[in-house]
């Protein structure tokens, strides 16, 4: 059994949830990073993607994180997050205003590298969306 560590999860609006956490699994922009106790420190920023928390109950939780940073530090995990959604409460509604806004950044983008930069985060959505089992890999919603 993994030693427990601090894990605060926070939106731009509040404190979203602060607790102590075994395990957490964090969609980085390089993919997917595991934190358990004692993990070295670093700063990443996050994509769009399922993050995965292991309880001190062993009970794992699901959320979708929009974007955002994750700090890791000595004394725990502390991430910003954009967005976070319970992935239970994530239904085709929500996703299809997430992907409409993001499809529209893409059409506002003003210059190559923004529109690179706005596709990416339309594709990671997309991803991600398929991860929560919302959609096949064909990309149409159910």
């Amino acid at each position: 059994m993994a030693e427990a560590f601090k894990f605060e999860l926070v939106s731009p609006a509040r404190l979203i949830l602060s607790e102590e956490v075994e395990e957490v699994v964090v969609p980085g922009a390089e993919g997917y990073f595991t934190v358990l106790k004692g993990h070295a420190p670093f700063l990443s920023t996050i994509r769009p993607g399922v993050l995965a928390f292991t309880g001190k109950d062993g009970k794992v939780a699901r959320l979708f994180i929009a974007g955002g940073f994750a700090d890791v530090s000595p004394t725990g995990l502390t991430v910003l997050a954009e967005q976070a959604i319970p992935v239970e409460e994530f239904g085709t509604d929500v996703i299809a205003r997430q992907v409409a806004d993001a499809e529209a950044g893409v059409k506002a983008a003003r210059s190559d590298e923004a529109k690179r930069i706005a596709q990416e985060k339309l594709d990671q959505l997309k991803e991600a969306v398929v991860e929560i089992g919302l959609v096949s890999g064909s990309g149409s919603t159910h």
